[in-house]
């Protein structure tokens, strides 16, 4: 299989159940250029990307049903050329080595931001162009990057309050009252 070429690798599907990760590197992407599709589920992403393939795919490997691996081949069936890369806040040496065997061509532990899943592509073999832009890449509040984790870990809970708040080491009470409050 040869490299995309610069002008091959300006598509990307994004597949997140974490919304707000998912909107805020879709945003980033969209402003260096590239055309963005995005999907919260492994099944989602299959539908999205039979409809319209994209060059590269970021596949969380932790989303509710079916993990992150198993959609490298659905993708892959559909266009063999797309280059995967997985992402993980979870990620572990052996699900690395798992997910390159499958065919991604890296592994990158969250948090991730559109530059480093850039350099991740291109270490991984892949030709990605970057745009320079004048243009200042806004930094998650430590009140987003709060949120998101929040809102990550409650996911992961089922929604199950007293779990997450077990979870996150804080009392069932302090994590309603955040609940309760606008993404920042």
């Amino acid at each position: 299989m040869s490299n995309s070429t610069d002008q091959d690798c300006r598509s990307i599907l994004l597949v997140d159940d974490s919304f707000i990760l998912r909107d805020r590197l879709a945003e980033a992407f969209l402003e260096r250029g590239f055309r963005v599709s995005v999907a919260g589920t492994c099944d989602e992403a299959v539908a999205v990307y039979r409809l319209d393939p994209t060059d590269l795919a970021v596949v969380d490997l932790r989303m509710p049903g079916r993990t992150g691996l198993t959609v490298i081949a659905d993708l892959k069936a559909i266009r063999p050329e797309v280059q995967v890369l997985i992402l993980s806040g979870f990620g572990s040496i052996a699900t690395a080595i798992d997910a390159i065997r499958l065919g991604a061509v890296n592994f990158l532990p969250k948090p991730a931001d559109a530059d480093d899943i850039l350099n991740a592509f291109k270490r991984g073999g892949t030709e990605v162009p970057i745009v320079e832009s004048d243009d200042e890449i806004l930094v998650p509040t430590l009140a987003q990057a709060e949120w998101e984790h929040i809102h990550r870990v409650l996911a992961d809970c089922s929604n199950n309050i007293s779990e997450a708040a077990r979870r996150l080491g804080i009392h069932r009470r302090s994590l309603q009252r955040k609940l309760r409050k606008r993404a920042p």
